[in-house]
């Protein structure tokens, strides 16, 4: 009976932040209550409160249990050489554009921490995540454009940090203008076409 009831308890956690994932893309953060997501999950805000402290501890349980997209490929980003870095370094990018574009849950996540969350008070975690994970990308980055570099693969007055730097702006601006319209152009398309234009621009030959 009490491995039933874990279970239980387990299936009413997901569908609380189940409820509260398909409400903050569509209302905002702030707009949503405890009550709003009860009544979607069909449970009382008792059983909100016994999993969760309040509703910054909700939001930051449904960032938890989601890897971000720019996440997701960090894995296999330092497994390059000198040979194949330039065209490692595209499909890392065109990895991140892939799960966004085909990952409902990666998506609608990003969706609510880059467009529907105001990082103030108990929010303010997902500002630090994003932070981290910038920092962690921009750095990979920049190691795997320093080898490039060394391996004479791309000109020696580029600024590898810039670069990076340029690249996640590039990144992080198509994903948000392809969530505003998620019809009106491939963002895979696009940003392989893109990504791939800037490191041409630094190619040695």
């Amino acid at each position: 009976m009490a491995r039933r009831t874990k279970e239980e308890a387990a299936a009413t956690r997901d569908s609380i932040l189940d409820a509260a994932e398909k409400l903050f893309v569509e209302q905002g953060v702030s707009r949503t209550t405890l009550q709003h997501i009860a009544t979607a999950a069909g449970v009382t805000r008792g059983a909100i409160y016994w999993h969760f402290d309040d509703k910054g501890a909700l939001f930051n349980a449904m960032m938890e249990r989601v890897t971000l997209p720019f996440e997701c490929a960090l894995s296999g980003l330092g497994k390059s050489d000198a040979s194949t870095v330039l065209g490692d370094l595209r499909q890392f990018f065109v990895e991140i554009f892939r799960v966004t574009e085909t990952n409902p849950q990666a998506r609608r996540v990003l969706e609510i921490a880059s467009l529907k969350v105001e990082f103030v008070s108990e929010m303010d975690a997902v500002r630090v995540r994003r932070r981290q994970s910038k920092g962690d990308l921009i750095a990979q980055v920049v190691e795997r454009l320093e080898l490039a570099q060394s391996g004479g693969l791309i000109r020696q007055d580029v600024d590898p940090r810039l670069l990076a730097t340029g690249m996640w702006a590039l990144m992080d601006g198509l994903i948000r203008n392809w969530m505003f319209e998620p019809g009106s152009f491939s963002l895979v398309a696009l940003g392989d076409n893109m990504i791939g234009t800037v490191l041409d621009g630094v190619r040695t030959g």
